[in-house]
């Protein structure tokens, strides 16, 4: 038996069926096998936020279903703080409590549920509810794990020597603002910042002319540790509650002139929007890969490396992104698939990350959010980002209804999409984060 084997039980059974008609179509992103969190109120209703389960095209009011359907007695407190719009407890718990949780949960949803007919009135489309941030957010650190991604911004500035030598054995970050992290469907404004433009004598203060987004995924700490207890790598893997999308809009000509020496500061924290629906660590069970790095390269330093680890440390996302101008919305044109990558790709996993955050004592807390780093793909157009797709600028992109992008304009729209798929397991997506640009205030 695989490792990746011992990490699945009867919740991941491509077989199960949900009562929820909608949950057992094949390219729904939440079918039975899923069951991701978010925090939800019925749009125009100004009730309270609580904590949803997206199940096909409907959610499952944990609040209502808490109070009118039984359910077992160990299972109550687990449900308890969910319905009060807490997520924050149910992190915390510990990897055992969210497994329970997620079998009854599961147990509840699929066809021939003795507790169906209770359920059945505690859904609400998810054409007709709002969503919010999932949880309360205490820090935002980001990361950059995708190589190939730091490979080709680098060529751009260093063509000989694309990677730093620090690269490959430590996961570089930099610690983000928490304040302007948004939810999928609220717009960004363009920034204003100090540029530097080209021969020119003095910087100027103006919009920003370069503006990117950044295709990653954020990974949302669980329990956490106590400040100097760093968290080592055997416990690492239970100490992640779940993946979001994430879009870490960049200023490109801002980050350009004042990242050295300290890194990227106003040229990141003006916005970053993050998917509604937090896909648990159980749900991704079934999608884990060896974490394998290439030969010749270093293998990570004892306290980042694990059996565990090496035995299913990655993880088999698809990832994309798409465009949609002013101008298609206009002509009722749909968005258009500029790239496509796979998180397998990244070069640390997420327990290399939390032990690397964790290692000098830095104490991490519930709903903390660290960013990947733009996943891109090691193929010619698998950039995550406008700054690799149109090389720095120079190669405008080519879209289908004949207009040309080298960053963005005001008005566009991306989307970042992603799925998990594979042979004798069921297909799992991630829904959508979103967001349109707007102009400067």
């Amino acid at each position: 038996m695989s490792t990746t084997t011992t990490l699945l039980d009867e919740t991941h059974d491509p077989a199960l069926k949900s009562w929820v008609a909608s949950a057992n179509a094949p390219d729904t992103d939440f079918p039975l096998q899923n069951l991701p969190f978010g925090r939800f109120r019925r749009r125009g209703s100004g009730e309270p936020w609580r904590i949803g389960v997206a199940i096909g095209e409907q959610v499952l009011d944990l609040k209502l279903a808490l109070q009118q359907c039984p359910w077992p007695r160990d299972t109550e407190p687990l449900l308890q703080p969910l319905a009060a719009g807490d997520l924050l407890e149910p992190m915390q718990r510990g990897a055992a409590a969210r497994r329970q949780l997620r079998l009854a949960l599961s147990q509840a949803l699929r066809e021939g549920s003795e507790q169906s007919p209770f359920l059945e009135l505690c859904l609400a489309p998810q054409a007709d509810i709002e969503l919010a941030l999932p949880c309360r957010i205490g820090e935002y650190t980001d990361f950059y794990t995708g190589i190939h991604h730091a490979t080709a911004v680098g060529k751009l500035f260093r063509p000989d020597n694309p990677l730093l030598p620090n690269y490959k054995w430590v996961p570089i970050g930099y610690h983000g603002r928490v304040s302007s992290i948004v939810v999928s469907g609220q717009a960004v404004h363009r920034p204003r910042g100090q540029l530097m433009l080209p021969d020119a004598p003095a910087p100027v203060f103006e919009p920003a002319r370069r503006l990117d987004y950044e295709l990653e995924l954020g990974v949302l700490v669980a329990a956490g540790n106590a400040d100097g207890t760093p968290i080592p790598m055997a416990q690492a893997d239970d100490d992640w509650f779940g993946l979001v999308l994430l879009n870490d809009w960049s200023a490109r000509d801002i980050q350009a002139w004042e990242y050295q020496p300290l890194g990227p500061f106003l040229s990141k924290n003006f916005g970053t929007t993050i998917s509604p629906w937090v896909v648990t660590a159980e749900a991704l069970a079934p999608f884990r890969r060896p974490f394998v790095r290439p030969d010749g390269d270093p293998q990570p330093l004892p306290h980042l490396d694990s059996e565990a680890n090496r035995a299913h440390g990655a993880i088999d996302i698809e990832l994309e992104v798409w465009l949609q101008t002013q101008s298609m919305r206009e002509q009722g044109l749909p968005p258009q698939r500029l790239s496509q990558s796979n998180f397998r790709d990244a070069y640390w996993s997420v327990a290399q990350l939390i032990t690397h955050h964790s290692s000098n004592g830095c104490n991490l807390w519930p709903g903390d959010l660290l960013g990947t780093g733009t996943q891109s793909g090691p193929q010619p157009g698998q950039g995550g980002s406008m700054l690799e797709l149109s090389a720095g600028g120079k190669q405008p992109i080519a879209l289908a209804n004949g207009e040309t992008r080298t960053f963005l304009a005001d008005g566009d729209t991306v989307i970042l999409r992603a799925h998990c798929a594979k042979p004798g397991a069921r297909r799992i997506g991630f829904g959508e984060c979103a967001g349109t640009v707007l102009p400067p205030r």
